[in-house]
């Protein structure tokens, strides 16, 4: 197995009760790369993200096959601590959902969860997080106000804050642009071409040019029957999915021709 793999997905499938709605997904995600996930609407892009730090684990009657490994781990065994897990990958959601609390409690809130910090070891946190994530500048004089006063792109900003405040190795990003206006969504995809440095990140998006232009990787998940399970119709370095798709249902998709 290369060094290089974080995320090693075998076989996978996913089950709300008795429906089947993800079905024999393998794939191995490589470590400090982006990488989209693509489809049309209600294909499971979601709910394959949220398997990685086992939220779907909250779906009453829910039930994964397969496996599903991080660092060679398989994160479904019955001794993970999932607490920890979720701390390992973090996850930012498609609208900004930052705590009604200040902009530095925000983002002390998980370590304090996890540890006990010194004042001090927990003004570097926030500091650190608030720099890595590109928003201490605009906000290193305004700590201790409401971080509900931020703008939307900034609130998207201090939540990937607040994921890197745990230190996260994996970050899952569902639609994180999608309700932020064009400026906004030109910073996060910045942000996460810089964290792409020093973090692995899945992304889902329905953005083809978003895709396109930040993923090393692409994942084109289909349901292509209603009342099917969705499957992984391809899996490949983004430019190749873009430019010569191996698959003519991926070239039909990217090229709007449905979906």
């Amino acid at each position: 197995m290369s060094n290089n793999i974080k995320i090693k997905v075998k076989n996978y499938g996913f089950y709300y009760g008795k429906i089947k709605v993800l079905s024999d997904i393998t794939m191995d995600i490589e470590q400090n790369t982006i990488t989209a996930i693509i489809g049309p609407s209600g294909c499971g892009k979601s709910t394959f993200i949220r398997t990685f730090n086992r939220m779907n684990d909250l779906i009453a009657n829910s039930k994964v096959t397969g496996e599903v490994s991080v660092d060679g781990i398989n994160i479904y065994k019955n001794n993970v601590d999932v607490v920890e897990l979720r701390k390992k990958v973090g996850m930012v959601f498609q609208r900004p959902n930052p705590f009604p609390k200040t902009i530095y409690d925000n983002i002390a809130y998980g370590p304090r969860l996890h540890a006990r910090y010194s004042k001090q070891k927990l003004e570097h946190i926030v500091e650190d997080s608030l720099k890595k994530a590109a928003l201490w500048d605009e906000v290193k004089n305004k700590l201790h106000t409401n971080a509900l006063e931020l703008s939307g792109g900034q609130q998207q900003r201090l939540c990937i804050a607040r994921v890197l405040a745990v230190n996260s190795e994996i970050i899952l990003m569902d639609e994180p642009a999608s309700s932020l206006d064009p400026i906004s969504t030109q910073k996060i995809e910045d942000l996460i071409d810089e964290l792409k440095e020093n973090y692995t990140i899945i992304i889902v998006t329905h953005n083809m040019q978003q895709a396109a232009r930040i993923s090393q990787k692409t994942a084109f998940l289909l349901t292509e029957k209603i009342d099917e399970p969705a499957r992984l119709i391809e899996y490949d370095d983004t430019n190749k999915i873009f430019t010569n798709p191996g698959d003519k249902r991926t070239e039909n998709y990217i090229t709007g021709r449905f979906g």
